[in-house]
């Protein structure tokens, strides 16, 4: 047995199927890029975040990565509101750009046309195809971010980013950001149905 397994970790040196270890803080997985709004000192203020995700769906409620010293969370922890805007890639320069300025020293809000839905203190971006209204549900400290934990209160597009009345992700065209590279993507090919094509295994 154990010579058929050396056998068996030659052949995939070979072929280059060995796994190595990899540094621990590397981030592997595509990761969505959203832009966050919140009122800070009685502006609408901007910024970028990719550590985002949804985590329940029944509040509908999502999580925000933040660090503890961005300007943005002072917005969020003093209205206990706060914006998820998805851009698409025609928006990739200027989400860049809130990911690289602060809000303490440039005013973001002048590169948008803001509205403002049910939450008075959770600024959208009208060009965004897709906005989100969240009220604070809990911010959780983490050793060096903020786990800001959102319930979304109401959600906003336009029917142009629709299909048979439901949102179209190809429509949407979100942007994706890639840590190993620094790159932003946009969506590619579809390679199943979920839920779907898994069942060829219970075949």
């Amino acid at each position: 047995m154990l010579r058929i397994i050396s056998d068996i970790t030659i052949v995939w040196e070979m072929i280059g199927m060995t796994k190595i270890k990899l540094d621990e803080k590397i981030s592997p997985y595509p990761m969505p890029v959203v832009i966050v709004g919140s009122v800070v000192d009685g502006r609408p203020n901007f910024m970028t975040v990719a550590w985002v995700n949804r985590l329940n769906g029944s509040p509908n409620m999502w999580g925000l990565a933040i660090g503890k010293n961005q300007y943005t969370l002072e917005g969020i922890r003093t209205n206990q509101t706060f914006s998820i805007n998805i851009p698409d890639k025609d928006l990739v320069v200027e989400t860049d750009y809130c990911g690289i300025v602060s809000g303490r020293t440039v005013d973001k809000s002048e590169l948008f046309e803001v509205f403002y839905g049910e939450l008075e203190s959770a600024p959208m971006i009208r060009k965004c195809p897709v906005n989100l209204e969240c009220s604070v549900y809990d911010i959780v400290e983490l050793p060096s971010a903020s786990l800001v934990l959102g319930e979304i209160k109401a959600s906003h597009t336009e029917e142009r980013f629709m299909t048979d009345g439901r949102l179209d992700p190809k429509k949407i065209n979100p942007i994706m950001f890639t840590a190993l590279d620094n790159q932003y993507w946009i969506m590619g090919e579809s390679v199943g149905d979920a839920f779907q094509i898994g069942k060829q295994l219970s075949k």
